[in-house]
């Protein structure tokens, strides 16, 4: 089924209040939540974060306040910036208000599945008055990093409705974090019995601290989140540290989605692209977004022969 062609009818089932991935789990006879399900209920929600946020600032900005003070303690390694990413940074609500506590050495990156989102985010970043905050269209299973990218990686609540995929979620982010890894994520274990039972509904996660400890992953500190915005939904606080393997070498950290290869920008006659020498696909950009899922990809072999660019 492609649910894609669908877009219409969900459209209508958005306008009415109704749950999108519960209606795209039903249609497709599915009991988790498949990648185009999160992308499609979450593109229709484009822009309901930032009016959340604006109806609820004084707790969110708690929220974000203790992220970044989980960040101030690390123990970084000595450098002149360090590189930090939200993955699944959504409308950048949460990214852009840790950014005002953490330290001015952070350069900060961010994606989301969702290309409404990030042009969402990209306007909040802009009216809360910062401007180095750099933003992707990408998939949290296929991150378009090169490994080892940045010193701290953090999400909050985007592996959530990814239930099943846990393993895959941990391997990924810790392949493009160097040193720490921060999730805050609905915890089960920790749930109440309502709590435990939405979780299974909505095709939440719920075996992300067993699946990181059997990966041998080393965990600092694993506890319920000081701030908790739903009760029904209580936040966990997990931080892993991640032997260094090498020195930070990474100037930009953008890759092929689909090789890993390094990627850069090209500016055309016809407007900017995102080419991979060694994968030989080009990306389009949006809106100066850059796309970077897989799905976007677009086979180029003579782009070098026969594209002028910059």
């Amino acid at each position: 089924m492609n649910k894609l062609a669908l877009l219409q009818r969900i459209k209508h089932i958005y306008e009415n209040n109704e749950n999108i991935t519960e209606y795209l789990r039903k249609v497709s006879n599915e009991e988790s939540n498949s990648w185009e399900d999160i992308l499609i209920s979450y593109d229709f929600q484009a822009g309901s974060y930032v009016d959340n946020y604006y109806e609820n600032k004084e707790i969110i900005d708690d929220y974000c306040s203790e992220i970044g003070e989980v960040v101030n303690r690390l123990e970084l390694d000595q450098a002149n910036n360090y590189l930090i990413c939200e993955a699944g940074v959504g409308e950048a609500t949460t990214l852009t208000n840790v950014s005002k506590v953490i330290s001015d050495k952070f350069i900060k990156y961010g994606f989301d599945l969702s290309w409404s989102r990030i042009a969402v985010a990209n306007k909040f970043v802009k009216e809360q008055g910062i401007n180095d905050i750099n933003l992707v269209v990408g998939d949290l299973f296929n991150a378009p990093y090169l490994d080892d990218s940045f010193d701290i990686v953090y999400t909050s609540l985007t592996i959530e409705p990814n239930g099943g995929r846990e393993e895959e979620a941990l391997k990924q982010l810790y392949r493009i974090t160097r040193q720490y890894l921060i999730l805050l994520e609905p915890s089960y274990e920790l749930a109440s019995e309502e709590g435990k039972n939405r979780m299974v509904k909505h095709g939440y996660i719920r075996n992300l601290y067993s699946k990181a400890q059997e990966l041998g992953l080393e965990i600092l500190e694993y506890r319920l989140f000081d701030v908790i915005t739903n009760p029904l939904n209580p936040t966990a606080l997990m931080v892993i540290k991640k032997p260094q393997s090498t020195d930070r070498i990474v100037k930009d950290p953008l890759c092929c989605p689909v090789t890993k290869s390094p990627i850069c920008k090209k500016v055309t006659a016809s407007g900017e692209v995102f080419f991979s020498e060694r994968s030989l696909l080009s990306y389009p950009v949006i809106d100066s977004i850059p796309c970077l899922l897989p799905q976007n990809a677009i086979v180029t072999t003579k782009f070098s022969n026969l594209i002028h660019s910059s």
